[in-house]
């Protein structure tokens, strides 16, 4: 697995730029339809929960990591279930939009079970297996080094040319 000090920096700028994606995504004017705005911002939410969640704990297996992801999106879907005037209040507020979002939509539990799937996998496929290979010098014929192989010299004897 790759060092802590060359992860973090790594998961750091992915957070950023999911974050940049999903604000571009629900309020920039791109003229995309609605349900990709809605949803698309939320996938995008459901991976930066897991960049986060890897930022905290980059070591940690990738499957325990989006089961945590998992657990945040899901508590903080169902925490649009309570309601008090100030939590109402900072709802209305864009920081409240991004952060907590306003209405509960099992949907929206879906989207973000994508966007953690996609950041999980892209995760997994980035790492290294055992702490020296990649994925793809795993697939290249680990050990092909210490392979024996001779193959038998070739003799070659002098004849004379035949010009018939």
């Amino acid at each position: 697995m790759p060092s802590l000090r060359s992860r973090r920096p790594l998961l750091f700028a992915a957070v950023l730029l999911v974050i940049a994606a999903g604000v571009g995504v629900r309020y920039l004017p791109l003229g995309l339809p609605r349900e990709i705005v809605k949803y698309g911002g939320s996938v995008l939410w459901g991976a930066m929960v897991y960049g986060l969640v890897a930022l905290g704990r980059p070591s940690a297996p990738v499957l325990r990591l989006a089961a945590v992801a998992l657990i945040v999106a899901v508590l903080v879907e169902l925490f649009r279930l309570v309601h008090t005037p100030g939590l109402d209040a900072f709802r209305l507020t864009l920081a409240g939009q991004l952060l907590l979002g306003r209405l509960f939509s099992p949907w929206n539990v879906a989207a973000y079970g994508a966007g953690i799937g996609l950041g999980a996998a892209l995760d997994r496929s980035t790492r290294r297996l055992d702490g020296r290979r990649k994925v793809a010098d795993a697939l290249a014929m680990p050990g092909a080094a210490e392979i024996d192989f001779e193959p038998p010299r070739a003799k070659f004897g002098r004849r004379p040319a035949d010009f018939s």
